[in-house]
């Protein structure tokens, strides 16, 4: 609300009423610690958000454990889906770009965390970096009369702008940032948390309707179930306290991806399957959207969008700590993510469903795998589902508790612990309720994708690094980054049209609160 200095929920950088003086980033907003959100070590205890739900105890391996569970998922199942729509060659090809491409951005984020934090402002949240790096540059005295913009280096005529003018733009540039960056950070945080709960009462109705297949009970009864369920681990206060589940999420990953290969194996050797046909489409266009549509399935599949959340909950200092939990993450993806890819690809060629379970239990005809085999997978994938759920739920808790809990009463006082299970409990339902509404939200990966992964995961990270570390601008860092920026942003919009053209296309199969969920 204007003039008050905070909105109801969600500070803004640009929201205080404050006399703002000429900037750097360090002296103008982010000082005002009600306004910007961004915060020092001092100021720590007034935030109930950073102080709880933040906390800052981990260590690197704990930050592991965080990351693979926010990146590696049963979306993994969806991988020879994704290779079916590029082939062998350039499937494989962009399989490993795309790794390349996020292990690279993720570790330029970090360094940008640890830049911010050795010049005093240590980041927690996305937002707030985001905000301080991208809003500096609509404000920062480099924009002196003439200026050049780092990323394009397209020269800016701002002779007309008064000192007081330019304080404005910088106040509008991090404003802009901070909701753009909050708004689509949390609908990928709901978006995921919908999906886990819908996709594990799904893992429920496959396991109910094998054991009683005239039972009555429908896919919203699976739901609930689930939703009760998450509701109490929701309970959990902080994300740091998430780090048993996530080494539990860990193995899960390993666990199901090893049993669906197998099976893959099992039944690509098989006599009863149909003569393996790799081919791609016979026409440009489509062969070309289908193209894009799969880059955007794996932008899903690698996105997390919660890294500086995770680097957060790192003991202070944080530098260098986040290379070593990128490292255990990425050894996890090596060894979940091209498994299933290049098994499920090989045993079903381009008749692979989105999911390369359901290509294992085709709706007519025998299962392609053991009863057993199949069972124990998809318990699996139930409870790592739980658990992706909880972490991506932690920004919208550390939201709610920094706008509802009182930092200086304990973490378990009544004051804090009644409007926290009220307020979870209420956000656990309303992802439940969206969840049975919407059972095609599967079919919405690739959009999620294109609009929310590539420019939080794969644009950001290499835009605010070439501003706030500065490289040369000749020097190949720089100009990898443009490049990425350049590519990816073409390849998130075409990405999106291709995405939002098949929901159009499969559009006819979707129903509201219907008992079936749509691929």
């Amino acid at each position: 609300m204007a003039g008050t200095g905070r909105t109801p929920l969600l500070p803004s950088p640009v929201a205080s009423g404050h006399s703002v003086p000429p900037p750097s980033v360090a002296s103008t907003v982010f000082d005002v610690e009600a306004s910007a959100g961004s915060y020092r070590h001092d100021k720590r205890s007034a935030d109930a958000g950073a102080a709880f739900v933040l906390e800052s105890k981990g260590t690197w391996w704990h930050a592991g454990f965080h990351l693979t569970t926010a990146i590696v998922g049963p979306t993994v199942l969806t991988l020879p889906y994704a290779l079916r729509g590029m082939g062998w060659v350039l499937g494989l090809v962009a399989l490993t770009a795309v790794a390349a491409v996020t292990f690279y951005a993720y570790y330029l984020m970090s360094r940008v965390l640890d830049h911010c934090e050795a010049n005093g402002r240590r980041h927690i949240r996305f937002r707030e970096l985001a905000a301080d790096v991208l809003g500096n540059t609509l404000g920062s005295s480099s924009f002196n009369y003439r200026s050049t913009v780092p990323i394009i280096s397209v020269e800016i005529q701002i002779f007309f702008l008064s000192d007081l003018s330019k304080k404005k733009l910088f106040l509008a540039g991090s404003g802009w940032v901070f909701y753009l960056v909050v708004t689509v950070q949390t609908a990928i945080n709901a978006g995921i948390t919908i999906g886990s709960i819908l996709l594990a009462a799904d893992c429920l109705q496959i396991m109910y309707s094998n054991l009683a297949p005239n039972g009555s009970l429908k896919l919203y009864h699976f739901i609930i179930v689930v939703a009760v369920v998450l509701s109490f681990l929701s309970q959990l206060p902080s994300f740091h306290s998430l780090r048993y589940i996530n080494l539990g999420s860990l193995l899960l990953s390993f666990g199901y991806t090893v049993l669906v290969s197998a099976a893959c194996i099992r039944a690509g050797a098989s006599s009863n399957l149909p003569v393996k046909d790799y081919s791609l489409s016979s026409s440009k266009s489509e062969k070309t959207l289908n193209a894009f549509l799969s880059i955007s399935i794996l932008a899903s599949v690698f996105g997390n969008g919660i890294l500086p959340e995770i680097q957060a909950t790192l003991a202070p200092p944080a530098a260098g700590k986040m290379m070593k939990a990128l490292v255990l993450c990425y050894t996890v993806v090596f060894l979940t993510f091209y498994f299933p890819a290049i098994t499920g690809y090989w045993a079903f060629g381009n008749q692979v469903q989105s999911n390369v379970l359901q290509s294992l239990m085709p709706d007519e005809g025998p299962s392609l795998a053991p009863t057993w085999l199949i069972g124990l997978a998809v318990v699996l994938v139930l409870l790592q589902l739980l658990a992706i759920a909880l972490v991506y739920s932690q920004v919208a808790y550390e939201i709610m508790e920094k706008n509802s809990a009182d930092a200086a009463s304990g973490l378990f006082s009544r004051r804090n612990l009644v409007p926290r299970v009220l307020l979870r409990t209420a956000y656990v339902a309303s992802c439940a309720f969206m969840a049975a509404m919407l059972p095609f939200f599967g079919d919405i990966v690739g959009v999620v994708g294109a609009f929310g992964f590539i420019p939080l995961d794969f644009v950001l990270p290499v835009v605010m690094y070439n501003m706030a570390i500065a490289p040369p601008r000749r020097s190949p860092v720089y100009l990898a980054n443009v490049a990425i920026m350049i590519v990816f942003t073409g390849v998130s919009l075409v990405g999106a049209f291709a995405s939002v053209r098949k929901l159009v296309l499969d559009a006819g199969q979707f129903k509201l609160f219907s008992s079936i969920v749509v691929n």
